[in-house]
């Protein structure tokens, strides 16, 4: 016991000394965003946290079923909402089956165990989010990490340690870049391997009817398991596995997330079959999302600011340090306009950033605001000091 206080005390320490040197707060004690300042760190790409549709389903379900059966999703029986949302999403991502659990932290952390035998290679993505890593760590797999989307690095590994799950995000949180599905799959077939695909930041946003980038590219025979978290366009809280119908049967008895955590209560079912039905007819907020989102990236670079490899409404600002993060955040915040901050364990060490997320409602007037006030604080922050890190960080490479 000593020896596990000795660590506490000496982690606790290490974190006030990392605390202080940010010069402020980065999360609790932040200034909090008025009514009329841009808010840029949510997920919900299409603004449908607040559709009428949407809310009045769950107030509808509160009012007529409370809070529910509180018990594990394993005895929700045949004719449950639930079931009939499993339904609706399969057949929206061209899918055989899809198995609902409590998020998307659930439905990876559940899925790998339950599909990969101890000691068997996971070749996972270095940027792949934390909840593949936790699955593979959960399974007591081995983690094979391969280059950010370098498909030759994962092919040479696969030759080398043979053939296993491949995991990776479709569209990456930090970076905002997407995956090279195309050649994944390819090298997926070439090396007898299978495909995890968390579509988590691709639902709703790309694709026909916003199913994903799995079906943008017809590759939905292609793919073994996609997973999401249903806490981003979908705007609910919820996971999701879409696989094989056997492989759906087989996860409820076998994850020990759906197995140990109880069920989805109906309200955020109900509004998540609302947000399903608004998403698949949301090719307007799609369009403005893309259109805002090009828009920003250009303004953006044109300032100078470093937010490659961005190609999506997830615009990384990459001042580096951790300090450097708080004096963007705190010049961005000054002028209303609200990023999120991301630092260890978020991101690796000396890469930490200020991202920025678009949705679909934003007006012209709230883009020029926020290319405004990123111009206006270039010099504050130190946007020069930035590009001398990248031109050594790129020299040592």
């Amino acid at each position: 016991m000593s020896g596990e206080l000795s660590f506490l005390a000496e982690r606790l320490k290490a974190w006030q000394v990392r605390r202080a040197s940010w010069g402020g707060p980065l999360y609790r004690g932040r200034a909090t965003p008025r009514s009329t300042d841009l808010t840029l760190m949510s997920n919900d790409y299409l603004a449908v946290g607040g559709h009428p549709a949407v809310l009045d389903a769950q107030v509808r379900s509160l009012r007529e079923q409370g809070n529910g059966a509180l018990m594990s999703g394993v005895f929700t029986g045949d004719t449950d909402p639930l079931r009939h949302l499993e339904a609706s999403l399969a057949d929206w991502l061209t899918a055989p089956a899809v198995m609902l659990c409590q998020s998307g932290w659930a439905a990876n952390t559940g899925l790998i165990p339950a599909i990969c035998p101890p000691g068997a290679p996971v070749y996972v993505d270095e940027l792949a989010h934390a909840s593949l890593w936790e699955g593979i760590a959960a399974a007591r797999a081995v983690a094979r990490p391969f280059a950010h989307n370098d498909t030759e690095h994962l092919e040479r590994s696969i030759r080398h340690h043979g053939p296993g799950l491949i995991a990776f995000d479709t569209l990456y949180s930090v970076t905002g870049d997407l995956c090279p599905l195309l050649e994944l799959t390819a090298v997926a077939h070439r090396t007898g391997s299978e495909l995890i695909a968390d579509e988590s930041h691709t639902l709703g946003v790309l694709g026909h009817r916003g199913a994903g980038l799995v079906a943008a590219l017809g590759l939905t025979d292609r793919v073994a398991y996609r997973t999401a978290s249903l806490a981003k366009a979908f705007a609910g809280r919820a996971g999701l596995v879409a696989c094989a119908e056997e492989v759906a049967d087989y996860l409820p008895y076998h994850s020990l997330g759906a197995v140990f955590s109880s069920t989805l209560l109906p309200h955020d079912v109900a509004g998540l079959a609302a947000a399903l039905r608004v998403l698949t007819t949301a090719d307007d907020r799609r369009a403005r999302l893309e259109r805002h989102s090009r828009r920003l990236r250009e303004g953006l670079t044109a300032l100078g600011y470093h937010i490659a490899p961005s190609e999506s409404q997830i615009i990384p600002l990459q001042p580096g340090t951790e300090p450097g993060v708080r004096r963007l955040q705190q010049a961005l915040d000054a002028r209303g306009v609200f990023g999120a901050a991301f630092v260890p364990p978020s991101v690796p060490a000396r890469r930490c950033v200020q991202r920025l997320s678009v949705h679909s409602e934003l007006t012209d007037a709230d883009l020029d605001r926020i290319l405004d006030a990123c111009a206006a604080v270039r010099d504050e922050v130190g946007l020069r000091d930035w590009r001398s890190t990248r031109r050594l960080a790129a020299a040592a490479h």
